[in-house]
């Protein structure tokens, strides 16, 4: 009867080291990804700033697109740099 406890006590999962590192690894792919799609939408909001046009459809198409790339970036954490 004594044993009862000690045998819950083995069969405890223990904590495994590796786990840690795993995490901190997935948190700097996360961050790696996350800096990428950031330097990905400024390139993108670079471009369609740049665009000329005297076409109101393509401006507004050009102004639509600007919205849509600020919002993902503000989603992101970015302010924007001047």
């Amino acid at each position: 009867m004594a044993r009862g406890w000690e045998k819950e006590d083995v069969d405890a999962p223990e904590p495994t080291p590796a786990a840690k590192p795993a995490t901190a690894a997935e948190q700097q792919r996360t961050e790696r990804e996350k800096k990428r799609r950031v330097q990905e939408l400024e390139l993108q909001r670079e471009r369609v700033l740049s665009e000329r046009t005297s076409s109101p459809h393509r401006r507004s198409a050009l102004e639509a697109a600007l919205l849509e790339i600020e919002r993902e970036l503000g989603e992101l954490g970015w302010g924007i740099h001047i």
